[in-house]
């Protein structure tokens, strides 16, 4: 279900009056622990005359806002090759790094069969699709770039922001959360974290269809139980993430560490996530029983333990 980035950024829409819907948050069942339900939110946050903020879109601004003021609070410290006006030049770079490079790793990653035969939907980011793992590759390119442009290491750039994006993952999890995307897997009903998401209609009719358990469950709640994934997403991958990266950043390091503490720290984090996450679709769980996405994290678990331990290793050498 990679509905993740299935909302445009700002998209056009009749203004019409909007009303908030909620469902109502638990399903009661009689002597069952209730089950809480995900509240149905309209999609759009903000109506502008003919323009319509969604949610999602909402998350990114949040995200981008936190990254230039975490960023300025750094610069103001010392101790960064950084200046002002360099991090408002690479917040441009950034974002064209993060949508570029995340709708194509979409299209490569999850589904190039489908973009194969309709090229022209790969513009179509008003349509959905987008990908972490492909964002990142995009901001990597970018921070090259933009390094070589200032006359700065690779590295320093990549230490510079790496501090500075956990936050920003965090806010777009509460995105997928309030889009109610993205859900989990199946979970007992009766564990206190359980919710069900009515957005999951037919994904939950066709896995009911093969299980009577699950049967049962949908039957009696209207949803079956998952676990809210996003919200687990939103604690390790941009919370707990976050404040390991800035604690480790705060003082003097190696350069290179911080860039590979965040990198080991992300696939860490969204290998463990992804066993509560409902895999693809379109996907399933590939070899070894794996998610796409755990798959796209063990490089950088690995290659970010190996390059923490080689920076470590050759400042020694040059010290």
């Amino acid at each position: 279900m990679k509905t993740v980035e299935k909302r445009a950024i700002i998209a056009e829409r009749p203004s019409e009056k909007r009303v908030l819907r909620i469902m109502p948050p638990f399903a009661f069942s009689g002597t069952q622990q209730n089950m809480i339900i995900h509240p149905q939110f309209d999609p759009v946050a903000l109506q502008l005359g003919p323009l319509a903020i969604r949610w999602y879109a909402l998350s990114y601004i949040v995200g981008f806002v936190l990254f230039m003021w975490l960023g300025r609070y750094r610069i103001k410290q010392g101790g960064t090759p950084f200046t002002v006006e360099m991090l408002d030049d690479f917040l441009t770079w950034g974002v064209l790094g993060v949508i570029l490079g995340g709708r194509l790793g979409f299209v490569l990653f999850y589904q190039p069969e489908y973009y194969l035969a309709h090229p022209a939907d790969i513009v179509k980011v008003w349509n959905g699709g987008m990908s972490f793992h492909g964002g990142f590759l995009g901001v990597l390119a970018a921070s090259c770039l933009f390094a070589r442009k200032n006359g700065l290491k690779w590295m320093q750039v990549l230490d510079f922001i790496a501090p500075l994006v956990p936050l920003g993952l965090a806010s777009g999890r509460i995105g997928n959360f309030i889009n109610g995307e993205l859900w989990g897997r199946i979970t007992d009903p009766a564990a206190f974290w359980a919710m069900g998401f009515p957005q999951a209609a037919e994904a939950d009719a066709r896995l009911a269809a093969g299980n009577a358990q699950w049967g049962g469950w949908l039957a009696q709640y209207g949803a079956l139980p998952r676990h809210p994934s996003q919200l687990y997403q939103f604690a390790l991958e941009g919370v707990l993430l976050f404040a390991i990266v800035w604690w480790f950043s705060g003082k003097p390091r190696p350069t290179g560490q911080t860039a590979m503490l965040f990198l080991a720290g992300y696939g860490l984090f969204r290998f463990i996530a992804e066993y509560a996450r409902q895999p693809d679709d379109y996907l399933g769980l590939l070899t070894l029983g794996l998610s796409m996405g755990q798959w796209l994290s063990l490089p950088m678990l690995v290659l970010g333990v190996a390059g923490f331990v080689w920076f470590g290793k050759r400042a020694k050498q040059t010290a």
